[in-house]
């Protein structure tokens, strides 16, 4: 496993010398995401609030906000862009990881352009009287979205294990800020 060589320009940055510090900013949305959706998960099934009620954090002050297709497809849209720009960082086993990610996250990104499409055109799948995605023919949308965040999120998670922790092939190959000390002073 060779070198790698980082990008030039702002990629080249963010999977540089700002690989850790973008990570975390992304991290910061991608969890701040997560408390929404636990906290819609404990309204429901803790506190027995009605699904059409059970809104999340940002939906008990804001509900016209969370009932938005297009803030839903703001944040997909989000995720993947964030994975896809992050992803230069990553080598070896990590960036296999990620890419799985990745791909969970295009697909999941897809339904909800199928759902912002059916709500901006008032045309819904198979006659329905909402917005469905597909999966959401054999899953109620409360648990889809819990299944698809943490499907996507898993990945990420090893991803970002195996990152922090490379192999000796995989230390040699990095090229980004998160890269172990010893071997950053080291120049090797």
């Amino acid at each position: 496993m060779g070198l790698r060589q980082p990008a030039n320009g702002l990629l080249g940055t963010v999977n540089g010398a700002y690989h850790r510090a973008a990570l975390n900013g992304f991290m910061v949305i991608v969890l701040a995401h997560w408390a929404e959706h636990l906290t819609q998960a404990y309204q429901i099934w803790v506190l027995g609030w009605p699904v059409p009620k059970s809104k999340g954090v940002l939906g008990v002050f804001f509900p016209w906000l969370v009932t938005s297709e297009v803030l839903h497809y703001g944040y997909a849209l989000i995720m993947l862009a964030g994975l896809w720009i992050l992803r230069g960082g990553f080598v070896g086993r990590s960036r296999t990881w990620w890419m799985i990610a990745f791909g969970i996250q295009f697909w999941h990104h897809i339904e909800h352009l199928l759902l912002l499409i059916q709500a901006q055109s008032g045309q819904f799948l198979l006659g329905r009287p909402v917005p469905t995605s597909i999966l959401q023919l054999v899953l109620p949308r409360v648990e889809l979205h819990l299944f698809y965040n943490t499907v996507v999120f898993l990945p990420m998670v090893v991803a970002m294990y195996l990152h922090l922790r490379p192999n000796s092939a995989e230390q040699r190959a990095m090229t980004c800020s998160c890269r172990p000390r010893e071997l950053a002073s080291a120049g090797a």
